[in-house]
């Protein structure tokens, strides 16, 4: 799938935002700077708004590893692990030994290799056109229909 600007990457958010539920996880990929950050601020300011709450400012948690934004009904946890270097760093962040009642957001998730149940994985690349984006899209559980897309 390529996405051609913000506008439409906003738009594929919403659409993850109606669908997306307690307990999932998202696996971001890609280089530096491709738009990880922005899809994921475009999705927490989608599910904030769905619930009626104030949109917040949602920034990268590359130094922090985690920042957590707290709804009505549900936990946001966003996780960076881009400057992790091995299991034993991530184990420290216990990312799934606790909070069932949260989504989980990750950021360069290349260490983590337990199985999970409700999972989206999305990479973005880089294209030849500098504005555009190409997605890849790799589901578990309810997601697995995305596979087909």
């Amino acid at each position: 799938m390529i996405i051609k600007s913000l506008e439409q990457l906003n738009s594929f958010s919403k659409k993850i935002a109606d669908y997306i539920e307690k307990k999932d996880c998202i696996f971001l990929t890609g280089e530096i700077g491709v738009g990880k950050t922005t899809l994921t601020r475009y999705l927490i300011n989608h599910l904030q708004k769905k619930e009626g709450s104030k949109t917040t400012e949602v920034l990268s948690p590359t130094f922090n590893l985690l920042y957590e934004y707290d709804l009505k009904k549900f936990k946001i946890m966003h996780y960076d692990l881009y400057r992790l270097k091995n299991k034993k760093e991530l184990d420290t962040l216990g990312i799934f030994q606790e909070n069932e009642n949260a989504i989980k957001i990750i950021e360069w998730p290349s260490l983590i290799k337990i199985p999970i149940s409700e999972k989206i994985e999305i990479h973005l690349e880089y294209v030849k056109n500098k504005n555009e984006r190409k997605l890849k899209l790799l589901g578990t559980g309810k997601w697995k229909i995305l596979n087909e897309l």
